[in-house]
């Protein structure tokens, strides 16, 4: 009998620590692995040949994708402001100052709304991995300048301080953003960025680059989020400055896999209608997206940094 009875407190303790052991396992935050090289050069590609300046406000503003497609429908209801009557519109929106500053840039703006899985995926890097985002971006430039395809000009002046390449304007109030396939103008082609569209004045085919209009950035210089409160330090762990100190990103979209914070449901971005490519209006891949998959097609990481986003009808290339 005793024999009886030390055997059911032997399964009722396994039965508590086991049950012990699976709450506290929902307890812990998500893990995730870790994004290799490739693959953070792979989701850099579209971005590192831009303004230093221009990236700090793009990183910041990823950790924001609700944001990114609430800014760029109020754009598009609003596309009879322009210059100070625009600014001082923008400066009344709720926005985190990167999504405001990203207005300086429409189609910046309107390109990581089109390609909202890979903004999602590019703001969960940077708060997860910014050291290894930084040494991503700074690879692909070298290999564009081996390529002959970054060079200072006109627009640009690119310099090299150490072994890190900067990119700057070549004039303080006139913002060129470059234009090229992200796919190829590094010398050696890179795998598309799954269902990555190009967006129109931003690509061109083939390995080459070229400069279209320049965006004025001295309008905004009143506003707390103008272009001159950005930068980004390469040198200390790789991290957006904004009004000269490090910029925090309080989004509770973007998961901070070392303070969990989780997502408010209320927050899930509205996809975008339709995808834009140089040849014409497509179905976006966004069309139809549930919750429960993940952020891309083949997704590096266990799980989306929207807590479960499915992107429906992804297509493989990145451009057609």
């Amino acid at each position: 009998m005793n024999a009886i009875k030390n055997s059911g407190w032997v399964v009722l303790l396994s039965l508590c620590m086991l049950f012990a052991g699976v709450m506290e396992g929902l307890a812990q935050p998500p893990q995730a692995a870790q994004q290799s090289p490739e693959q953070l050069q792979q989701l850099v590609a579209p971005i590192a040949l831009y303004p230093d300046s221009l990236i700090a406000q793009i990183l910041a503003a990823a950790t924001y994708p609700h944001e990114i497609v609430e800014a760029e429908n109020w754009l598009q209801q609003h596309t009879n402001l322009t210059g100070d009557s625009l600014a001082r519109e923008v400066d009344k929106q709720a926005w985190d100052p990167a999504v405001k500053a990203l207005t300086q840039f429409p189609a910046v703006l309107a390109n990581m709304n089109q390609n909202l899985a890979w903004t999602s995926e590019l703001g969960d890097v940077y708060v997860n991995q910014p050291q290894d985002v930084s040494a991503a971006i700074q690879v692909m430039r070298q290999q564009a300048q081996q390529a002959g395809n970054l060079n200072t000009n006109a627009q640009q002046k690119v310099t090299t301080q150490g072994q890190t390449i900067v990119i700057q304007p070549a004039t303080p109030d006139v913002v060129y953003v470059p234009e090229y396939d992200p796919w190829m103008v590094y010398g050696v082609p890179l795998a598309p960025f799954p269902g990555w569209y190009a967006y129109p004045g931003l690509f061109i085919a083939g390995p080459g680059i070229r400069f279209g209009f320049g965006f004025p950035v001295g309008v905004f210089a009143g506003f707390g989020w103008g272009w001159h409160r950005w930068d980004f330090d390469w040198h200390r762990g790789g991290r957006v400055v904004y009004n000269h100190n490090t910029y925090i990103s309080h989004s509770t979209t973007i998961i901070n896999r070392n303070h969990f914070q989780g997502f408010a449901p209320h927050q899930m971005p509205h996809a975008p209608n339709t995808a834009h490519t140089a040849g014409g209006t497509h179905p976006s891949p966004f069309s139809g997206f549930g919750h429960g998959g993940i952020a891309r097609s083949n997704s590096f990481r266990g799980r989306s940094s929207f807590g479960g986003l499915h992107a429906g009808g992804f297509h493989g290339g990145g451009h057609r």
